[in-house]
């Protein structure tokens, strides 16, 4: 009679673990999901950063005029 290896145990352990990570994954996914609906759109507010310039090529500063 053949003895069973702990390869199957161990496999199913690590099968197991490999399910409750995913779990906890989409868990952590649709958290994050449901917080961002709830946060308050930005369109509209202008980065300061950011404010005035003008995208393309940008008119030469006086002191490189001629």
């Amino acid at each position: 009679m053949a003895n069973k290896s702990q390869n199957t145990f161990k496999k199913k352990e690590r099968e197991e673990s490999k399910r409750r990570k995913k779990k906890a994954k989409e868990t952590r996914k649709l958290e994050r999901k449901d917080s961002k609906s709830d946060m308050e759109p930005t369109a509209g507010v202008e980065d300061p950063d950011l404010a005035g310039i003008v995208p393309g090529p940008q008119p030469l500063p006086e002191e490189f005029k001629n």
